[in-house]
């Protein structure tokens, strides 16, 4: 399988403070990658910079097969267009109804009229398990779990072929969580885009990913499926496993 990502020798400081630390990977094309790691390990800087967010301090990103540091603003955009980003805290447009939010990109980089914006809005909506009803509603009218399905219907307005989940799971309760996870493995069979998930979730990343990349202080400590990183030779990622896992349901992880 060919990758679709590939990310070189990455680094990045803010001032003397390094974040990222020599970081290497690649993604496959079509794949469920995720990052796990603890707050400040640097999990959503590495994918901020692969949608040119942030610009690093050295190394290179290589997307779509050319690399995303020597694009122009213009050709940036074009790329951008490619990727759909789902934010940690949904990011939704409290002044827009929903359809609205979810068509955002197009409201402001396409000559759609008004019934084709919404019959866009809609299909994706229903996608993501939402429906009609909700079309007019404002995000303050949304559940928590609600808010995640209405940014993900955003994030696939485009029909993007890599899409970026920034913590999915974050501020929900277990049984919402679980159903954002089923949501991504769905979206990946539906669309199959390429799946980045950024995440401090255990339930979660051992669940859904094809390979897990952990992380900590900005360095890559293991890249592996699921079940090497459950068994993990490397003491760290073993403790870091275990007191992710320690209030994890019985038959929680297929591995």
């Amino acid at each position: 399988m060919e990758n679709l990502i590939e990310v070189k020798d990455l680094y990045l400081s803010f001032g003397k403070r390094e974040i990222l630390k020599g970081v290497s990977f690649s993604v496959k094309k079509g794949e469920i990658f995720t990052i796990l790691g603890g707050s400040g390990s640097g999990k959503t800087t590495i994918t901020k910079c692969i949608v040119g967010l942030l610009k690093p301090s050295r190394g290179d990103i290589l997307v779509f097969g050319r690399s995303i540091l020597s694009l122009s603003s213009i050709e940036l955009d074009s790329y951008r267009k490619r990727v759909g980003y789902l934010f940690q805290n949904s990011a939704l447009f409290d002044s827009l109804r929903v359809w609205e939010n979810v068509v955002f990109y197009h409201l402001e980089h396409s000559s759609y009229n008004l019934k084709e914006l919404k019959s866009i809005a809609l299909e994706k909506l229903r996608m993501v398990g939402l429906s009609e009803e909700h079309m007019e509603l404002f995000p303050s009218e949304l559940s928590g779990g609600m808010k995640k399905r209405a940014a993900l219907a955003r994030a696939l307005a485009t029909n993007p072929e890599l899409i970026i989940y920034d913590e999915p799971t974050s501020g929900l309760d277990p049984i919402n969580s679980r159903l954002i996870d089923e949501l991504i493995s769905s979206t990946r069979e539906r669309t199959l885009a390429t799946s980045i998930v950024v995440t401090h979730d255990m339930v979660s990343a051992l669940s859904i990913s094809d390979r897990i990349m952990v992380v900590k202080d900005g360095e890559i400590m293991q890249i592996g499926t699921p079940s090497e990183i459950y068994n993990s030779p490397i003491d760290w990622v073993r403790k870091f496993i275990s007191m992710g896992i320690k209030n994890a349901p019985d038959g929680a992880y297929n591995l």
